[in-house]
């Protein structure tokens, strides 16, 4: 059971952080972890890339 602190932010960290295995990836997550800007032509180009590989195609740029 989560504790009301580990609800609430504290300074700069938000209240949850998501490690991945808890919920499905968007493109623009994807992006985000080539350490590029989400532009469109990125986004595009992620989502293409997931439904070739799949989900697991992430994991390359994840330490």
């Amino acid at each position: 059971m989560e504790s009301e602190s580990d609800q609430q932010p504290t300074g700069d960290r938000p209240a949850k952080l998501w490690t991945g295995g808890e919920r499905a990836y968007d493109p623009e997550d994807l992006v985000m972890a080539t350490g590029a800007d989400p532009t469109p032509e990125r986004v595009e180009k992620a989502r293409q890339l997931i439904e070739k590989e799949g989900p697991e195609v992430i994991e390359r740029y994840l330490p």
